[in-house]
């Protein structure tokens, strides 16, 4: 396993890192993998025994029982709190017997915080995310709430997800108007067939010097090759009942063809070579894996042993590449003057 630094924190986590939305089985979470508490400490030990130091949940994650068993297991196993770092997020709804039961409130926040503490049974989050945008509390709010979170101790630094790059930069300007605890990771949407995270958010992040999660870096599974362009797969896949994220499915079933030779030539999975096409981008710190079985999971965590050649990435980067779209065309253009130094007559 290699370890990557996330942002400009000083922090390596593990370039895969678990992710626990298959953990639990709450409402209709179960789609996303209904694990029990045997299951999810099973796919604990393997991942820490791989050498992943990183896990991802969210309160919302079967309504809190992620949380739960993610702090069971971690607990039952008697693995080093040192040697972890445990992100988890709250925005979303886990009480909608309650008109404050989501958001970003202050109110919300802190107690989500608490609540979560005591399901992982920890005292302190590495990361604390933003699980989203809140159009109601105004981000000044938002952002001093989180800023005394760290200075209480019950945080260690905060991160976001799914934000449009205005956003996220207006956060990091209000944060250092009032030296106040900055966000230091994007937890994002990112495939080798859905790259729109580089028009914009991409570029923001390598100036500003934050770290990338990527969330769903199989589509959902549709990256897997286990699907054909006709829409058949596995029974009981997720994308057969639960059909997000939202993908170009024409482009991701060509890069798919494009994947399979490439899989083929490496004795590999469709899905690894996915998992290393991601690995390979420099501005990505950590890939979240999200597994049913042990299997799956095995197969993903090998991902980081599998290295592409240059010919390999340039034939995925071609059958993936976005269409043009304004103003970065204008802007790629406007720049290639200043690539090429002055030349004096």
């Amino acid at each position: 396993m290699r370890y990557r630094l996330l942002g400009c924190t000083g922090l390596y986590v593990s370039e895969l890192c678990l992710g626990t939305m298959t953990f639990g089985d709450a409402g209709w979470w179960k789609v996303m993998g209904g694990l029990g508490q045997d299951a999810a400490t099973s796919l604990v030990k393997q991942a820490f025994d791989a050498g992943v130091n990183f896990i991802d949940t969210a309160n919302v994650y079967s309504m809190g029982e992620s949380e739960k068993l993610t702090g069971t297991a971690i607990k039952s196993l008697g693995l080093p709190r040192n040697e972890l770092v445990i992100a988890t997020k709250a925005t979303g709804v886990v009480n909608e017997k309650t008109v404050n039961g989501q958001g970003q409130s202050r109110y919300h926040l802190m107690n989500e915080l608490d609540a979560s503490l005591k399901r992982l049974q920890v005292d302190h989050i590495d990361l604390y995310q933003l699980h989203g945008f809140d159009p109601l509390t105004p981000l000044e709010d938002v952002l001093s709430t989180l800023n005394d979170m760290v200075r209480s101790g019950k945080v260690r630094y905060i991160g976001l997800c799914n934000m449009a790059a205005w956003q996220i930069m207006k956060g990091l300007a209000i944060s250092e108007k009032n030296h106040w605890a900055r966000f230091e990771s994007v937890q994002a949407y990112y495939t080798v067939a859905g790259r729109d995270l580089e028009r914009e958010v991409i570029p923001l992040l390598q100036d500003q010097q934050l770290g990338l999660m990527v969330w769903s870096p199989l589509a959902g599974g549709l990256l897997s090759g286990k699907f054909s362009a006709d829409g058949t797969g596995p029974e009981g896949t997720r994308r057969a009942s639960f059909d997000f994220p939202v993908v170009d499915k024409p482009r991701a079933f060509r890069v798919v063809e494009t994947m399979r030779p490439i899989a083929h030539q490496h004795q590999v999975s469709v899905a690894q070579v996915a998992l290393a096409w991601l690995l390979a981008r420099p501005q990505v710190s950590t890939v979240i894996l999200g597994a049913r079985t042990p299997e799956q999971l095995a197969d993903n965590l090998r991902a980081s042993a599998l290295e592409l050649t240059a010919d390999e990435l340039k034939t995925l980067d071609e059958a993936s590449a976005l269409p043009p779209e304004y103003p970065g065309w204008m802007l790629a253009r406007q720049g290639l003057p200043r690539l090429k130094p002055p030349m004096k007559a």
